[in-house]
Formats: structure tokens, C-alpha cells, sequence
């Protein structure tokens, strides 16, 4: 069973091979989780990630890390140019990163709540689909991965917090 932590914090501060933006299908970076990221590591991620798009709504790309605390940056499209996702946009994004992190040998990643932002989506639906997709991986290749879900404010934590609560060590 994968070991899955819900944290209250700034992603862009948390320490993990992975840490996942949740992005449009162009890969600009521009507020929220992406504008975190970018300020903290460098227009360097930016770069990167634009070179490798447009991508399909619902996939992964990963770019460096820049000057953040990890490896890796996980650019999971979760909306296209509208900004605007759905549950099973949000659980299509996080398979697809959790997937590419196996693919990298990531031991370690952080996640954002995808679309709560300008995405539209409530706490309680990203939860669920969140935890659909991490669920329906569980089959033993997540054994090995360390999932963090960082989330900014409380109440956020709240939902997550219990959304998970029979998963959580």
C-alpha cells in the first residue's frame, strides 16, 4: 500500500524527488501552484516545460527542478486553455503523474490539490478523485513511493484530512 501523507505548507518549500505543478495543457506558469514554483526555482522550469508542450488535458511531463528542493518538476495538465477541470480530468492528471514518477524512479513526490485554484474544483472533489487514482494504482506499484499531498491553506487540509483518513499511517 502506497504511504500517503496529507501536509498543510508551500509545496515549493517541501522536499521531495517529484514536485507536481498543477498545469494547463500549454505549460505556462502563471499564478497559484505554478506561480509558486516558478518564483521559487527559476524561469528555467517555465522554459522547459513550454518547450515539451502543448500536451494532451489529463497527461504529465516532467522538466528540472530549477533552484527547488527536488529533482524533478511534474507538469500534470489538469486544464486545458479555458482553465477550467473536472473530477475525472483531476484523477486522468493525477494517475498520469504518479505513473511518470514510477517511470522516473522518483521515491518521493509532492502534490497540489489539482484545480482548486483557477481550475473551479471544491477541496472535496479533488480529494475523492485525488484518492480514485491513487487507489485504482495501489496494486503494489505504489509500494515504494512516498506521496506527499501539500496543500496550502487549512481548510484544504481539513478536507484532504479526512478524504484520506483510512489510508493515512
Amino acid at each position: 500500500m502506497a504511504n500517503i501523507n496529507i501536509v498543510q505548507g508551500d509545496i515549493s518549500k517541501f522536499q521531495a524527488d517529484a514536485l507536481v505543478n498543477s498545469a494547463n495543457n500549454h505549460l505556462w506558469m502563471g499564478s497559484g501552484v505554478a506561480g509558486a514554483l516558478k518564483r521559487a526555482g527559476g524561469p528555467v522550469i517555465e522554459q522547459e516545460a513550454i518547450a515539451k508542450g502543448p500536451v494532451p488535458v489529463g497527461s504529465a511531463v516532467a522538466t528540472s527542478a530549477g533552484l527547488l528542493p527536488a529533482r524533478y518538476v511534474i507538469h500534470g495538465a489538469v486544464m486545458g486553455q479555458d482553465l477550467r477541470t473536472d473530477p475525472e480530468t483531476v484523477e486522468r492528471t493525477t494517475t498520469a503523474c504518479l505513473e511518470l514518477a514510477l517511470e522516473l524512479g522518483i521515491r518521493s513526490i509532492a502534490m497540489p490539490a489539482f484545480g482548486c485554484g483557477v481550475g473551479g474544483m471544491g477541496y472535496r472533489d479533488t480529494a475523492e478523485a485525488m484518492k480514485r487514482s491513487i487507489n485504482s494504482l495501489d496494486d503494489g506499484s505504489l509500494d515504494d513511493l512516498e506521496i506527499s499531498i501539500v496543500l496550502f491553506g487549512i481548510d484544504a487540509y481539513r478536507v484532504f484530512q479526512g478524504a484520506f483518513s483510512g489510508r493515512l499511517p
